[in-house]
């Protein structure tokens, strides 16, 4: 046995297989001590749970054979780990938690897939093996959009349990857009009383040209007790959630709930269609610049997050344009384009995350990128300089605009739209192009490399009414992307990654998640 023929997703660095091999059984111990007593305890469940063996644990360190044991070795990056079978024990060895917790995700990968496991004599027989294994990214990342539909608590666990069993660990939470608001905030109570409801949804196979409504009311949100649920849930899987709360566009729901938001003063309806809102932000308006900061108060003690996504794409500018009193304000702040106006604006609400001790995120628009067919060019030239500090979130547009976020000094998330957007259909973006996405672009020099610090794939929530549409779309393509953000190009390989694939289809079939068959992931 090779290590090629190790199957486990995504794949490690460095696989070396020994001769021996290892019996886990009723008498194996694992070993631990306060620093890893809680990873030790979700192992010894594993066990018992997948196995029924009932696993003891120990503080006790001498023992001299058939142990699980967790070692700290300072010298190990963050999310590194190093996993050694030999000599009848098991050793993981990381400098933290997280380390630990990544390698006990592939341990139970080598037991699952990789292993012969004894029904009737109930033991496990783990093969010799040293893996070496860390990250190739430090941002490797999922998103799900629940404004367009509300998925709930029980689906949003699944797939954080998925994410973390491929070693993903951002969350990106998509919580507001223009059809729905799904955060309870207590200081703007209608936010959920209005901004969480539609009267019906746009639905069909022409989707976005569809003239078919669902004619059924469309609601939920997360209240601030749930939100703090899943935060929990997802820490204890190495998950940081990183909330996105859009802004100044993709705001239709929260000016529908209260008509002093928007820059129309018009009184509008949560949308029924989907597309781009009817209105923006007045972000000349203190009242309005309040009530964002009041959010985004909220917002922050609910998630310990560094970086706040703060959204700022497709930003229609003709709603400013076409305000007297917008105008009169640019005037007064020298601000000569609506592009100019977004930057000042976003620069503001930089400054205030980083009061906070946050760090702003934010779609590519935020630098003043002109990436709409719909944008007249002059408004989207500007002279304000994006804050420093900012992350910019690279969705649209050309490796000129990566080049000149990097040359800047500024750190991207690369979520090229034609490489990660779940919502695209299989022919469009079949698996074997997923898998072959690579953050770093090809033409982008090599001094800016270090300034991508991963990726990111979205679950755009247009086209997901049902739960399993959601989970055919995500499975099995959310497996590349974990192998995408975590192995090195070099150690990557289509074809072993397909054949460790169908342990992981064993694995969601086990779970109730509707995943693609093989025979629709690549084009027709």
């Amino acid at each position: 046995m090779n290590g090629q023929e190790i199957r486990i997703i995504p794949r490690p660095q460095q696989i070396s297989i020994g001769n021996s091999s290892l019996k886990i059984s009723k008498e194996t111990q694992i070993v631990f001590d306060n620093t890893n007593e809680t990873i030790a305890k979700s192992l010894q469940n594993y066990f018992k749970e997948s196995y029924g063996l009932s696993l003891k644990t120990t503080d006790y360190q001498n023992l001299q054979k058939n142990f699980i044991t967790f070692q700290i070795d300072e010298n190990l990056t963050d999310e590194a780990y190093e996993l050694t079978v030999e000599n009848n024990k098991i050793i993981i060895c990381a400098q933290n938690n997280t380390g630990w917790f990544y390698g006990v995700q592939t341990l139970q990968q080598l037991c699952d897939y990789n292993s012969y496991y004894s029904k009737y004599e109930k033991y496990i027989k783990v093969k010799d093996v040293k893996i070496v294994d860390a990250p190739r990214f430090k941002w490797r990342a999922f998103m799900l959009d629940e404004a367009r539909y509300f998925k709930g608590i029980k689906q949003v666990k699944m797939l954080l349990d998925e994410m973390a069993f491929l070693k993903m660990n951002v969350f990106h939470w998509h919580l507001v857009d223009d059809q729905g608001w799904r955060i309870e905030i207590k200081k703007y109570p209608k936010l959920t009383q209005i901004g969480a409801k539609r009267k019906s949804t746009q639905v069909g196979p022409l989707q976005w040209e569809s003239p078919i409504q669902s004619g059924e009311p469309h609601q939920g949100f997360y209240t601030q007790e749930q939100i703090k649920e899943i935060v929990a849930y997802a820490k204890e899987r190495q998950i940081t959630v990183v909330p996105e709360i859009e802004m100044p566009g993709h705001s239709t729901a929260a000016i529908a709930s209260y008509t002093w938001l928007g820059t129309s003063k018009n009184k509008i309806e949560v949308p029924i269609k989907f597309g781009v809102g009817k209105d923006v932000y007045d972000v000349t308006n203190q009242r309005v610049l309040q009530f964002l900061k009041d959010v985004l108060d909220e917002v922050m003690v609910l998630f310990p997050s560094k970086v706040i996504h703060i959204g700022g794409d497709e930003v229609k500018y003709n709603h400013w344009k076409n305000s007297a009193t917008v105008q009169k304000y640019m005037k007064a702040h020298n601000l000569e384009t609506p592009a100019d106006l977004q930057v000042y604006f976003t620069n503001n609400i930089s400054k205030y995350l980083q009061s906070k001790g946050r760090r702003m995120m934010g779609w590519n628009e935020i630098m003043g990128h002109n990436l709409h067919h719909y944008q007249d060019k002059k408004d989207t030239k500007t002279t304000q300089k994006l804050a420093k500090e900012s992350i910019i979130h690279f969705w649209k547009g050309d490796v000129e605009l990566v080049t000149t976020a990097a040359s800047n000094g500024y750190e991207i998330v690369n979520s090229l739209h034609t490489f990660t957007y779940l919502d695209y259909p299989y022919k469009n973006l079949p698996l074997s192009k997923a898998y072959a996405f690579n953050p770093v672009p090809e033409k982008l020099a090599k001094p800016y490399h270090d300034k991508v610090i991963g990726l990111g794939c979205q679950m755009w929530g247009e086209w997901i009414p049902t739960n399993g549409e959601m989970h055919y779309k995500v499975f099995p393509r959310i497996a590349a992307y974990a192998e995408v953000g975590w192995t090195k190009i070099e150690h990557k390989n289509f074809n072993a990654f397909n054949a460790a694939l169908k342990n992981l289809q064993k694995r969601w079939a086990s779970k109730e998640i509707y995943f693609a068959p093989n025979e629709y992931v690549e084009k027709k």
